[in-house]
């Protein structure tokens, strides 16, 4: 029988892999998390894993849905909007609070930034995805604030959903000049100018979203029948029951 603190550990364990998964675009938003499966992957009662789901729940990471279970949230258009608000107060508080880059925090940042370059010169977009959230954490990691991190970890988390919903293109190259502007200006001792073009580096990601796109609801199915999008929402609106006709009911 596991102890509180096992509990507890095992509790942040399903949490953490839940994060990562989508900081890394291998979770999309939708996806279904069973209790079941859970439960067995990692060793523990449906009671812990409910437990988890209820923590990430409160941060806005998944949803309950009666009767169906736990599912990772699909972020409406007025959820990026806020999202990226609270983004931009988030980092640019910290980069103002911010007074010195130390040698470690330089040669971190300098090391994630080559990462970047070698992960677009390999044209590996899950890696990339991953590395372009991972920055702003990395940053918020060398503040100490452990607050911070945590909040940001998860506002980077909904960003990914989020894009994941409504970027159509992925502007890589436009993401990682951003980070090495923000990245000479925290170098040079200017992190006032840092904060700008943090804010200014957010406007442009969030420009580039399509907020009018409505998330198709039969993409994996559709994907997986290789039925081109026409299609798929001509069998969509057939299975809705608010297109029947009065004829039909």
């Amino acid at each position: 029988m596991q102890d509180s603190h096992t509990s507890e550990t095992t509790q942040k364990s399903i949490e953490a892999a839940i994060v990562s998964g989508i900081l890394s675009a291998k979770i999309r938003p939708g996806t279904r998390l069973g209790e079941n499966q859970l439960a067995v992957l990692f060793g523990v009662s449906r009671t812990r894993v409910r437990e988890a789901m209820m923590r990430l729940e409160t941060r806005g990471i998944v949803h309950v849905s009666p009767r169906r279970g736990w599912f990772v949230v699909e972020p409406s258009a007025e959820d990026a909007i806020a999202v990226y608000e609270a983004r931009r107060v988030v980092e640019a508080g910290l980069l103002r609070s911010m007074g010195v880059l130390t040698e470690e925090g330089r040669k971190a940042l300098d090391i994630h930034l080559n990462e970047e370059r070698n992960a677009m010169a390999a044209g590996d977009r899950q890696r990339l995805t991953y590395l372009m959230g991972d920055f702003h954490i990395r940053i918020a990691e060398l503040s100490g604030n452990t607050i911070i991190v945590d909040i940001l970890r998860d506002l980077t988390a909904r960003t990914i959903l989020i894009s994941m919903l409504y970027q159509s293109e992925f502007h890589a190259a436009q993401s990682h000049e951003g980070h090495c502007r923000i990245f000479e200006a925290m170098q040079s001792g200017d992190f006032v100018r840092a904060a700008e073009l943090s804010v200014e580096h957010l406007d442009e990601v969030e420009m580039g979203l399509d907020l009018t796109a409505r998330p198709d609801p039969l993409s994996d199915l559709r994907n997986s029948l290789s039925l081109p999008l026409k299609a798929a929402s001509a069998i969509s609106r057939q299975s809705d029951p608010r297109t029947t006709t009065s004829k039909e009911q």
